[in-house]
């Protein structure tokens, strides 16, 4: 049994509505041109046919056939062919049996040379049949029936019936094909006439208004009738240097897609379209580890490899469907009907297939693989942007949780539309240089000395006060806005520690980062750039990420990871213990620093579980090299357990709380010569054990 849901394109199925249009379509025009070929005056096409001009207009319209003339880059409207100008004059001239006849050879013609499906010759047989047919009969109703033996030669008085003749052959001509066009792009036919008629109807009224003329001339110097053939490339250069400028400006110049310009047109014509019981699927997809070809090989491999992946997608979806560039390696597509989410999992799942073959380039073979994320109409979003906006939040998730495809999920998306405008303005609080960093110091638990400060951010918004990071952050996560984010936060934090380190105070600051930083390549390069700028050492700054990020994506991580350990800037591992299972795997992260999770460190007084938990954690992380910091120290009794313990650092209110850069500033002062017994109500030096 056939798929239903198969997005390949196989040309038409039996039984299905096309196939029907297109056998009932082919079987009513071959009748047509058989009934034309039984009225041919046999005796007066071979008298005709031993005139040069029988022969020059035969080969006038063969060659009329091969190329049309292309009014728009859209595929719906398609082209023009010129030998309409020519047809129609032999029409009018010779008679509808002429006609035909050098339509259909020519059509076959085009057929052989272009390598078109044999259905499609038939059909476009067919139709132009029709066409010339119906046109016939309007001239028949004028008593105009022109023949071979009896050619004829409009006048003046004629102006009305060629006009009618000619809109009775561009409508029959238009209805037609638009007709197979919207059953092959499961499109409305009223949709795509409104597309294509506009255009093609301009074209046509030239080539057929020409046509009278043409006669005219093949009565009296038929040595001239070649001459038209220079109006003819002329409007056929004008239509292709317009069509490629339009090509230009909706498609993507490496790839040839659609860009999103048109992605946006194609979304709302779909949208506009959208039957009650369909849905429209836009997905969302980008390569993994594609920079690594970069990277590797260089540009111009990478380029071909994006042509490559361009080439797979369109041919693994239905036609109709639009695959689109965003932009590096980001595509989308756009599926005007699909009938449910298990459909749309489906076509997701065979455009992954079709990524996942190795390419080979270069002697070297890659493997590509790809995240989709699927949002639907009218399930998930009613308009274009917020279609994108959601696709985007699943395609996350999909590289997130590694699963490839994810279908988006309100419950997993903080972007309601409070959290939207509170989305639009965190971007206005960027642009403005509103967020604000605090810094929370880090201090030795066996000296008391000051270890370093980390950066939290704090935002007081002009209406509704300071918002908690847990709020703002996330939803910052699941967009492009987290990228600013981060650039922002990683300025201000190496602002702040120039000023400390130019005047003396070598703290180390510690910036949390998130997981889709961590999917960011230019994240190294950034700090690169950063640190050069204000004069410091790599060691200046230190990068906070979660247990959970490193242990589950590494796979995506890792290259980013890499370039940071190149560069020397060191990771610190935040809230551990929380993913306790995959302590084994500590040693394989390039880390040098973990940071105990607050909620095991509160309870080590009360709780001897957590004790246990707390020691064997910095047992495990002395016995690898690394430093323990233990966070959410609050009272002289936890600090001294933590001390007992071996703990290296301690982080919480009992220290410092997170303060205002200046504040900051004087507390490291005051600080850095204190006495720690003084400072923090226990003596660390008798307190540790040996």
């Amino acid at each position: 049994m056939t798929d239903p849901t198969d997005t390949r394109d196989t040309g038409p199925r039996v039984g299905t509505p096309l196939w029907g249009f297109l056998a009932g379509i082919t079987v009513i025009g071959f009748t047509a041109l058989v009934v034309a070929m039984l009225r041919l005056d046999a005796a007066g096409l071979v008298g005709l046919a031993r005139t040069p001009l029988f022969w020059m207009l035969a080969v006038l319209v063969i060659l009329g056939e091969l190329r049309p003339v292309m009014v728009s880059s859209a595929t719906t409207v398609g082209g023009t062919y010129p030998s309409t100008m020519f047809t129609f004059a032999v029409l009018l001239h010779f008679g509808l049996p002429v006609a035909v006849l050098m339509q259909a050879v020519a059509v076959a013609m085009n057929g052989v040379v272009t390598r078109k499906s044999w259905h499609r010759v038939m059909f476009n047989i067919a139709q132009s049949t029709l066409a010339l047919t119906a046109a016939a009969v309007v001239l028949g109703l004028f008593r105009i029936v022109p023949s071979p033996a009896l050619p004829w030669v409009p006048g003046g008085g004629d102006l009305l019936a060629i006009t009618l003749a000619g809109v009775a052959y561009f409508a029959t001509r238009a209805t037609l094909v638009s007709g197979a066009v919207a059953l092959h792009e499961r499109r409305s036919i009223t949709r795509v006439l409104k597309v294509t008629a506009g255009p093609q109807s301009l074209v046509y009224a030239g080539l057929l208004g020409l046509a009278p003329l043409v006669v005219v001339v093949m009565n009296h110097s038929p040595g001239l009738v070649p001459l038209f053939v220079a109006p003819l490339a002329a409007v056929y250069f004008t239509a292709t240097l317009s069509m490629r400028r339009d090509h230009q400006a909706l498609h993507d110049e490496l790839t040839g897609l659609p860009n999103r310009k048109m992605l946006i047109v194609s979304t709302e014509e779909a949208l506009a379209e959208a039957r009650q019981d369909e849905r429209v699927g836009l997905f969302l997809l980008d390569l993994d580890r594609f920079k690594e070809v970069n990277d590797t090989m260089g540009h111009p491999v990478g380029d071909r490899l994006l042509q490559m992946v361009a080439h797979r997608l369109t041919h693994s979806v239905r036609p109709g469907d639009v695959v689109a560039r965003l932009g590096g390696d980001e595509f989308a597509v756009l599926l005007p009907s699909i009938r449910d989410t298990h459909a749309a999992r489906e076509v997701a799942a065979r455009l992954r297939a079709a990524l996942t073959e190795p390419v080979r380039l270069e002697g070297m073979t890659f493997d590509v693989d790809g995240s989709v994320g699927i949002a639907l109409y009218p399930d998930h979003a009613p308009d274009f942007e917020l279609l994108l906006q959601r696709a985007d939040v699943a395609m996350y998730l999909a590289k997130e949780g590694r699963t490839g495809v994810e279908l988006y999920q309100p419950d997993k998306d903080r972007n309601s539309p409070e959290r939207l405008n509170l989305l639009g303005d965190l971007r206005r609080a960027i642009d403005n240089r509103e967020l604000r960093l605090h810094y929370q110091p880090k201090v030795s638990l066996s000296s008391g000395a000051v270890q370093g400060v980390e950066a939290l951010l704090r935002w007081r918004h002009p209406v509704h006060g300071p918002i908690a990071p847990s709020e703002f952050v996330p939803l910052a996560e699941q967009t492009y806005l987290m990228r600013q984010l981060t650039a922002y936060v990683i300025e201000s934090a190496l602002e702040q520690v120039a000023r400390w380190w130019h005047t003396g105070q070598r703290v180390q600051i510690s910036v949390n980062i998130s997981a889709r930083d961590l999917l960011d390549s230019a994240l190294p390069e950034q700090l690169e750039l950063g640190l050069a700028q204000y004069g410091l050492p790599p060691a200046a700054i230190q990068l906070e990420v979660t247990e959970r990020i490193l242990t589950g994506d590494q796979a995506y991580t890792q290259e980013t990871i890499k370039a940071l350990a190149t560069l020397g800037v060191p990771l610190a591992l935040d809230d551990f213990g929380t993913g306790y299972s995959s302590l084994i795997r500590l040693q394989r992260l390039a880390v040098s620093e973990v940071k105990i999770d607050a909620s095991f460190v509160r309870r080590i007084a009360e709780s001897e579980d957590d004790a246990r938990i707390v020691r064997s954690i910095v047992d495990l992380v002395r016995s690898l090299g690394l430093r323990s910091v233990a966070e959410g120290v609050e009272s002289d009794d936890v600090a001294m357990r933590l001390a007992e313990m071996g703990c290296d650092v301690g982080q919480g209110w009992l220290f410092g709380e997170p303060m205002p850069a200046a504040e900051a500033t004087i507390w490291l002062q005051d600080h850095s010569e204190a006495s720690p017994e003084v400072e923090f109500g226990y003596r660390p030096e008798v307190s540790r054990t040996a």
